[in-house]
């Protein structure tokens, strides 16, 4: 099992604080930065090695990748997105294909949340092994949502059937309609890997300002199982704005 973690936004409503760096390394707590708490998650959920997408600022995350080494025992790879302020981050997680054939653990760089959402998405693959369900044909990727706290206009929502399959994933919904929302974590069984690489590559080449989520969803028509798992009450933030920052610092410092 292999990390995969998404950093080459620009976090253009971040600035000034983004000029010089990329988001995922924007600090939270002292020294500890948002991709600091990625790979210490996905250390904790058993990853032993991660793979960073990286496009605005990518020699800043190059330049700390060998004291990232260090701090958190898992090796790095970077994966370089020259486009990345152009597309959007269905070519990203596209780029990163090659990482999924084995199982991945799939995180945005800008969110700060606990390990135990990494641990209920092993925990749901692992139940529904248990269980006889082998999932699709395409194979099946499980995405952690929190299906607790109130939705607005902004939020990634997903829409479930009786049996927790998404069956929409899109930030343009009614959010009275939707049963929560994707935090950014997402497990990409071995069996999955090849059909969402496909799916991927027919979304951003159909527009590269599709989200990733958008393959998703392309995963789903073309057979593939996209499975739910929510996470419960979880303290946790996606870090878009000045606001989302603060928050995370106060979530990162009870972490």
């Amino acid at each position: 099992m292999i990390g995969v973690i998404l950093a080459a936004g620009a976090g253009r409503r971040l600035r000034p604080a983004t000029d010089a760096l990329p988001k995922a390394l924007l600090p939270v707590a002292a020294e500890t930065t948002i991709l600091d708490i990625a790979l210490r998650n996905l250390a904790a959920a058993g990853a032993r090695e991660a793979a960073i997408v990286a496009g605005h600022a990518a020699g800043v995350i190059a330049d700390r990748v060998p004291a990232l080494r260090r701090a958190h025992g898992v090796a790095i790879e970077l994966i370089p997105n020259p486009r990345a302020l152009e597309w959007n981050n269905a070519y990203s997680l596209w780029l990163a294909r090659g990482c999924l054939r084995g199982g991945a653990l799939v995180v945005n760089g800008d969110t700060v949340h606990p390990a135990s959402v990494e641990k209920t998405l092993l925990a749901a693959s692992a139940a529904a092994g248990s269980q006889g369900r082998a999932g699709s044909a395409g194979g099946r990727i499980i995405i952690a949502i929190d299906d607790v706290k109130p939705l607005a206009g902004e939020e990634m929502k997903v829409v479930l059937d009786g049996r927790g399959q998404v069956t929409r994933i899109t930030k343009d919904m009614d959010p009275a309609l939707a049963h929560g929302e994707y935090m950014g974590v997402t497990l990409v069984e071995p069996a999955a890997a090849s059909l969402l690489a496909a799916a991927l590559e027919a979304t951003w080449r159909r527009d590269p300002g599709l989200y990733y989520e958008d393959g998703f969803a392309e995963f789903r028509e073309r057979g593939g199982e996209v499975l739910a798992a929510p996470v419960g009450a979880v303290d946790w933030v996606e870090v878009d704005d000045h606001a989302d920052l603060s928050r995370a610092r106060r979530i990162a410092a009870r972490c």
